[in-house]
């Protein structure tokens, strides 16, 4: 069992690093090309509109509802029961987006007024524009997010996490292809249709391996199961809770819009940078184990010892990789900005800028990793209202803090207005904590104490900051005018090395297995 998870884990790091990679090349290609200009923020900010959809009705409620009950009929033997569950469910999927497609193209000014009211003329036109474009291609990824629940309660990891390499190169080729010939504002708009042709590329290249392994699935009928019911029940209180997280996001971006012309464009670079171990590690882990803790059988004492050991196991995979990564956005931020921005129209005082957002958002990192483990804890119980409730907490204290860090914030401290970002990554921050510790400590009284001493995170940031002040006394030291990128290529590898090295010798067992066998994410 535990090197069936082992393998889980390697294969959807495996799919989500291919995955990230390519977004990583789209996004340098993309600041190539836009910097941070007008167009730059239309596109960034049109681009959270659609991927509600996908969030809201996506992986995050087919996680939280539909893959436990999914993998508890395979786990049981019954696979008829189970094509029956999934065929209603993307049936009902596929009715509400298109409702949802539908009703967003026709409110599109309404709704780009709420989410980027600090937009105004051309640039307000323009996120109205990508905005109708993109909606249709956000329904597509919905039904992709359901192949994807049914390939991971199958066991069938990488492809679905590897699907999104074919989007991101669809969207590459476009902006290669007429980036050259194209004004800004043009070559917004073909991205845009770039994006929706590669939704559906990353849908249809899903479902023939979802047919073969559901062979009882029929569409438009099993409404009436048992299971169907218990999927909708938990349906209801994931939508609103991913419907919250979606919000802040929302939120987020519509205080940016207040910020001086390229805060938008910032953060989303940021988050690109922000969001990869967070995927690659606790998206990893957490969606591995999802299916196994999901598959627990037996009297209520034997499934919280299985969560327990699950829990423990996965909190040090994930720690073992996210505190590093903490570390390297504070301390070699910059470098890391400039190695995949840094060129074209995005110059070097853009890179600060963004290390500046991602040193603030680097804050929450460890709490929104672990948290995401927690929440598929509860889960695998059945368990989906307690964290909308936490989620919902979450965003009200992240969105007060960001709301007076932006408008307030510059004022007080008698700095730039641009520098009001950080009340939004310090409110989000101080967020994510609040949620982690409800999660956990509810989780507790639920299950028993989760054993991860305090020690072993202190060992981890130890290590963490040694490679750190490594990193950085390097970084001083290299001449100013070598490239960012061969300046990456010698600080981040030195700093991998020597924080595994020195964790090692702090006795972290999981760093020693990465450092003796290299085996990523094996314990």
């Amino acid at each position: 069992m535990a090197a069936r998870s082992r393998s889980a884990s390697l294969l959807v790091a495996a799919g989500i690093l291919l995955s990230r990679i390519a977004g990583l090349v789209r996004q340098r290609v993309f600041a190539h090309y836009f910097g941070q200009s007008a167009a730059a923020d239309a596109f960034n900010a049109a681009f959270r509109i659609p991927n509600f959809l996908q969030n809201l009705f996506g992986e995050g409620v087919l996680s939280a509802s539909f893959i436990p009950v999914y993998s508890r009929l395979l786990a049981q033997g019954d696979e008829k029961q189970a094509g029956k569950v999934a065929g209603a469910i993307v049936s009902l999927l596929f009715l509400i987006v298109s409702g949802f497609v539908l009703g967003g193209l026709m409110l599109t000014p309404w709704l780009v007024q709420v989410i980027a009211p600090g937009f105004s003329g051309e640039r307000r036109e323009l996120t109205i524009s990508l905005v109708q474009i993109l909606f249709p291609g956000a329904g597509l990824l919905v039904l992709s997010a359901w192949c994807l629940g049914v390939l991971n309660s199958h066991r069938k990891f990488f492809l679905s996490y590897a699907a999104p390499v074919l989007w991101n190169a669809i969207m590459i080729g476009a902006m290669v292809l007429l980036g050259r010939s194209s004004t800004q504002e043009s070559l917004a708009i073909s991205l845009a249709w770039a994006s929706v042709i590669g939704s559906g590329a990353q849908f249809l290249i899903q479902l023939p391996f979802v047919l073969r392994l559901v062979r009882h699935l029929k569409l438009f009928g099993g409404w009436r199961e048992s299971s169907t019911g218990t999927v909708l029940k938990n349906f209801v209180p994931v939508f609103f809770g991913r419907g919250v997280v979606q919000i802040s996001a929302f939120i987020d971006s519509m205080l940016a819009s207040f910020l001086p012309l390229g805060g938008v464009a910032a953060i989303s670079y940021a988050q690109v940078i922000y969001t990869l171990p967070v995927s690659l590690f606790g998206m990893a882990v957490s969606a591995a184990e999802l299916p196994e803790m999901s598959s627990a059988l037996g009297n209520a004492e034997e499934v919280a010892a299985k969560l327990r050991e699950r829990l423990v196991r996965g909190l040090r995979k994930i720690a073992l990789m996210i505190v590093p990564s903490t570390i390297a956005f504070l301390a070699l931020g910059d470098v890391l900005a400039a190695a995949l921005y840094q060129t074209g129209k995005f110059t070097a005082e853009d890179g600060r800028y963004v290390w500046l957002i991602l040193a603030g958002s680097s804050v929450g990192l460890l709490a929104s990793t672990l948290g995401r483990l927690y929440s598929s804890a509860w889960y695998a119980l059945g368990d989906t209202r307690r964290p909308f409730y936490f989620s919902c907490l979450r965003v009200v204290i992240s969105t007060a803090i960001g709301f007076f860090g932006v408008k307030y914030g510059p004022q007080w401290l008698g700095v730039e207005a641009r520098y009001g970002v950080l009340g939004i990554t310090l409110g989000a921050a101080i967020g994510a904590w609040l949620e982690y510790s409800l999660l956990k400590n509810s989780m507790q009284k639920k299950i028993g104490l989760i054993d991860v001493p305090g020690s072993f995170f202190g060992r981890l940031f130890g290590a963490a900051i040694f490679a750190g002040l490594a990193g950085v006394l390097v970084h001083n030291s290299l001449p100013g005018e070598w490239h960012p990128v061969l300046r990456a290529a010698i600080i981040l590898p030195l700093f991998g090395g020597i924080y595994f090295f020195v964790a090692t010798l702090f006795r972290v067992p999981e760093a020693r297995a990465l450092l003796v066998r290299g085996k990523i994410l094996r314990s």
